[in-house]
C-alpha cells in the first residue's frame, strides 16, 4: 500500500469528524451560544450545503494547479475552518468556521480520489479509493464517539482543537508521503474537465450516486426514532447501535472496493439489489430487536460498499479529465443525503410512521438500480455500434 493513501485517509478521517461529530455536541453548542437546538442544527445544514458548493466551485478553481499542492492547500483551509470553530465567540462565527471547513470537503474527496487512483495499478483503483474513504468510515466508527465524549467532558471546543491537530497531521502526511513525481501532479484543464459533462454516462453515474446513496441515508436519517419508538431500544443504546452501523460502513467500504476492482458494474448491481432487500427486511421486522441489529449492520455494509464503485464509475467515464466529474460525484453524495432525508421527512409528516423512511429508502434504491440497468444497456449498445 502506498503511504500516500494513508495520508489521504487521515485527511478523510478529519473531514469526517468535522461533518458528523457536531451531531453529538449540539446541546452543548446551543447552550453556549444561547440558541435553540433547531437553530444549532443549521450548523449541520450549512456545512452540507457548503460541501456541494466546494465540490463544484472550489474544484473548478483549482483544476489547473498540481493536485498534490491543491490537497495541501485544502487541508490548510480545513485547519483554518476548524480553528475558527474552536475559537468562535458567537454562533455566527461558528457558522462561518463550519462553512470554511466544508468548502474543502468535496474538493478534497473529489481530487483525493483521482490522486489515490493514480498511486496504484489500474486493477487496484477502486481499492485505493476505498482506502481513502476508509478514513471517513473510521471517523464514524471511532472518531465521532470519542469526539463526542471529549466535547462532553472538556467542552465542545476541545473537540475542534483535536480536529485541528488531525488536520495538521494530514497536511504533513500529504507533503511527505504523496509522491511529487506521481501522475497526481499533472494539472488539469478546466475546459477539458467541463467537457466531461457532455457525456451521458457521466450524468447517469451522478444520478445513480444520488439515488443509491440517498436510499441508504434516507433510511438512516431518522434511525434514532425507529430504534426507540419502533424497535423499543432505550435512548442510551442508540450510540452503541450507531457504532455497529459504523462498523458496517467500514467493512462494506473495504470489501466493496475489492469487488469493484474485479467487476465494477456487476458489483454495483448486486450491492444495490442487496441493499434494497435489506431495507425491505428492516422495515418489515423493525419491531424485532435482533432483526434490527442485523439490519442496521447490513444497511451500513451494503450502503457504503457502493461508494468506491460509484466514485470509480464516474471517473471511468471521464478518464481523460476526471477532476470535476469526481468532485461533482462527491456533491452527488451530499445531494443524495438531502434527498433521502427530505423524502423520509415527508413520509413521517404524512403520518406513515417511523418505518416509512426505510420503505422510502428502498424505493429510492430501486430507482438507482433501474438507472444503472439503463446506463449499462446504453453502454453496451454503444459499444456494439462502434464495433
Amino acid at each position: 500500500m502506498p503511504l500516500g493513501l494513508l495520508a489521504l485517509a487521515i485527511g478523510g478521517f478529519g473531514i469526517g469528524l468535522t461533518e458528523f461529530v457536531i451531531m453529538g455536541l449540539l446541546p452543548e453548542v446551543a447552550s453556549d451560544f444561547g440558541v435553540s437546538e433547531a437553530t444549532a442544527g443549521w450548523l449541520i445544514t450549512g456545512y452540507a450545503l457548503s460541501v456541494v458548493v466546494g465540490a463544484l466551485g472550489v474544484t473548478a478553481l483549482v483544476t489547473r494547479f498540481p493536485r498534490k499542492n491543491v490537497l495541501v492547500a485544502l487541508m490548510g483551509l480545513f485547519i483554518v475552518g476548524n480553528l475558527m470553530s474552536a475559537l468562535a465567540s458567537s454562533y455566527e462565527a461558528m457558522m462561518l468556521g463550519r462553512v470554511v471547513a466544508a468548502l474543502c470537503h468535496g474538493a478534497f474527496f473529489g481530487i483525493g480520489a483521482v490522486v489515490a487512483a493514480s498511486l496504484v495499478a489500474p486493477e487496484k483503483k477502486a481499492g485505493a479509493i476505498a482506502m481513502m474513504f476508509a478514513g471517513l468510515t473510521a471517523a464514524n466508527v471511532l472518531g465521532v464517539p470519542f469526539g463526542t465524549f471529549l466535547g462532553q467532558t472538556y467542552g465542545w471546543r476541545s473537540t475542534f482543537w483535536a480536529i485541528t491537530v488531525v488536520g495538521v497531521v494530514a497536511m504533513a502526511g500529504i507533503l511527505a508521503l504523496v509522491p511529487a513525481t506521481s501522475n497526481s501532479e499533472a494539472p488539469g484543464n478546466l475546459r477539458a474537465e467541463l467537457g466531461a459533462f457532455t457525456r451521458v454516462q457521466v450524468w447517469l453515474s451522478i444520478a445513480i450516486t444520488v439515488l443509491g446513496y440517498g436510499g441508504m441515508f434516507g433510511a438512516f436519517t431518522y434511525i434514532a426514532f425507529t430504534l426507540t419508538d419502533v424497535s423499543g431500544f432505550a435512548a442510551s443504546s442508540v450510540p452503541w447501535l450507531l457504532i455497529l452501523f459504523g462498523a458496517g460502513l467500514f467493512i462494506g467500504n473495504y470489501l466493496g472496493g475489492k469487488a469493484a476492482d474485479r467487476n465494477l458494474t456487476a458489483t454495483l448491481l448486486i450491492l444495490l439489489a442487496a441493499l434494497t432487500v435489506v431495507l425491505v427486511f428492516f422495515a418489515v421486522t423493525a419491531e424485532s430487536r435482533i432483526a434490527t441489529v442485523a439490519s442496521l449492520f447490513l444497511m451500513g455494509a451494503f450502503g457504503f460498499a457502493t461508494v468506491p464503485g460509484l466514485q470509480m464509475r464516474v471517473m471511468s467515464f471521464a478518464e481523460d479529465a476526471p477532476t470535476m466529474a469526481s468532485g461533482a460525484n462527491i456533491a452527488a453524495f451530499n445531494l443524495g443525503n438531502a434527498l433521502g432525508a427530505w423524502i423520509g421527512g415527508i413520509t413521517i409528516t404524512a403520518g406513515l410512521g417511523y418505518t416509512s423512511p426505510i420503505w422510502a429508502g428502498a424505493v429510492i434504491t430501486v430507482a438507482a438500480f433501474v438507472v444503472l440497468i439503463v446506463a449499462t444497456v446504453m453502454q453496451r449498445d454503444r459499444a456494439s455500434v462502434l464495433v
